[in-house]
């Protein structure tokens, strides 16, 4: 009997990345692509079953992935916070109900309760890389181009920073220079952060990107790809540290070429590493 999995697909292309291997291992992949944010249009090709619904309609996704005998299901993909505060969602009385239990809005508690609400109907939520292990990036020099020892420091010292605000569960991102914070990311994301503190840093920074400490593997884990090496050539970025066992990296070999024809050097890190 073929086993069934959920997608529950947010923004970029982790979500296609997923049902691909899902698929390769004989799973059927029934997705729920979150309108407004879903964008990869070669998703539902991914899929054996492809329904887009409105990310605040939390009782309609459930209902679906149910209807489709999921009993497991995986979450992937950006789906910006910023999206509560402005008008392109409308909740429906379930997603309305759940966000006035909540006892603040951080990301740790808005998913742990919407994991709360899947388990309530029987759906178990899977660890992200479950279907995409091979996507964690490895330790070491990942590109030619090495960080120097100035910029080693602001890597060790910003893996320092970056962990304490994953800890406040504020982000997962610092910008540094010199080993002063250029940018903290927050509600606006990686690559808004990394241009912002690229700008004030005047060229050169270290972007640092790690899990929080604790990170709950199930969501929000880590993730670079494209995006993340055009906004470094924006901001002209000297270096990307990324948590290496932990953080996501899409296309790597497209990302590896960019960050090569732009001079910026890529590297998975861990304390004690160099």
């Amino acid at each position: 009997m073929t086993k069934t999995v959920g997608l529950i697909a947010g923004m970029g292309k982790l979500p296609r990345l997923i049902a691909n291997d899902a698929r390769q291992r004989g799973y059927r992949v029934v997705a729920v692509g979150l309108e407004p944010v879903v964008d990869d249009e070669k998703l539902e090709s991914a899929v054996d079953v492809l329904e887009r619904i409105n990310v605040g309609k939390l009782d309609r996704v459930i209902k679906t992935l149910k209807q489709n005998g999921v009993t497991e299901a995986v979450m992937a993909g950006k789906v910006p916070k910023e999206l509560l505060y402005k008008s392109r969602i409308t909740p429906d009385l379930r997603a309305i109900k759940l966000l006035w239990t909540l006892k603040n809005r951080s990301d740790d508690t808005l998913m742990l309760a919407i994991t709360g609400e899947l388990e309530k109907d029987g759906i178990r939520l899977l660890e992200t890389a479950s279907f995409c292990s091979g996507l964690l990036a490895p330790e070491g020099d990942m590109t030619k181009s090495r960080p120097t020892k100035a910029q080693w420091k602001d890597i060790e010292w910003g893996y320092a920073m970056s962990k304490e605000i994953g800890r406040l569960d504020i982000g997962q991102t610092v910008v540094v220079k010199d080993q002063a914070v250029m940018a903290v990311e927050a509600i606006e994301g990686t690559d808004k952060a990394i241009k912002r503190g690229g700008k004030l840093a005047g060229g050169g920074a270290v972007v640092v990107k790690t899990a929080k400490p604790g990170q709950d593997l199930r969501f929000d884990v880590p993730a670079v790809g494209l995006s993340t090496i055009q906004a470094m050539i924006e901001a002209e970025a000297a270096v990307l540290a990324v948590e290496a066992g932990a953080t996501l990296l899409l296309e790597k070999e497209k990302v590896i070429e960019q960050a090569e024809n732009a001079g910026i050097a890529v590297v998975g890190y861990r304390p004690g590493s160099k």
